[in-house]
């Protein structure tokens, strides 16, 4: 695909995106290069929060040499398209963790793509996305996991978890293992619900105001997303974000 066109739905990875507001930022710049080295630890985070009406796409393109460790911690509220996209190459011995939180309500489309390769032995990956939508919001959570031939043990894990708010909001959720190895430990799964009409009958019932008890359950759902963080200014920075879209979406 040339960089000059743009993507059409027949691209699996584009297939829910809102290719109309991705116009206003095409061509896209180059993804960003994340390299932790041999036996090294690296955190990063993003808290996504684009002005309304805007598209915002940021790629990263992430290699986790022998030994080494990278974990990212990632809120997805702005926009009208809000995408992140992670392409991710662990060696021996390695470990990736995704923590992300998607949080929409207009007609926002926010997305997380990723494309994580076991490429060598002993290697270990994390992903747990929880995703909260109101109104006509679509969010989309396409992950893949590849292992490679020669990727002896490998440990690996997708967790997508999404609550609708209300009938017409949309998530998309696609996990998919693509195994070549034989010795491996991989896992994923994904729901989507909406909030327990009886636990908000008995915050009711105990004279909370409904939108309080959306509210409270709702960072409850959220809420472990952050928890690892290892900065808590940041942290409470992100949660302080989560909090107030949670509040303008009930």
């Amino acid at each position: 695909m040339s960089m000059l066109q743009l993507p059409t739905r027949r691209d699996e990875s584009w297939r829910y995106s809102d290719l109309s507001a991705l116009q206003s930022v095409w061509p896209l710049p180059a993804p960003t290069p994340i390299v932790v080295s041999e036996g090294q630890s690296a955190h990063h985070c993003l808290l996504q929060d684009a002005a309304d009406g805007t598209a915002a796409v940021h790629d990263y393109v992430i290699t986790i040499a022998d030994g080494a460790r990278c974990d990212f911690h990632l809120l997805n509220i702005g926009g009208k398209l809000g995408r992140v996209t992670f392409t991710v190459t662990l060696g021996s011995h390695a470990h990736f963790g995704l923590n992300g939180a998607i949080i929409g309500g207009g007609d926002q489309t926010l997305e997380i793509i990723t494309s994580v390769t076991h490429a060598h032995p002993d290697s270990t990956s994390g992903q747990t996305i929880r995703s909260i939508l109101g109104s006509h919001a679509t969010g989309s959570y396409l992950g893949a996991i590849n292992v490679a031939r020669d990727a002896q043990r490998t440990d690996a894990v997708q967790s997508i978890k999404a609550m609708l708010l209300d009938r017409t909001a949309t998530a998309n959720a696609k996990p998919e293992l693509e195994i070549y190895a034989d010795d491996v430990k991989c896992a994923h799964g994904a729901t989507v619900g909406e909030l327990d009409k009886a636990a908000l009958f008995y915050m009711a019932s105990r004279g909370m105001d409904p939108a309080t008890a959306k509210t409270l359950l709702l960072r409850s759902f959220v809420a472990g997303v952050f928890d690892d963080m290892p900065d808590e200014a940041v942290k409470d920075r992100f949660e302080a974000a989560a909090i107030a879209k949670l509040e303008a979406l009930v």
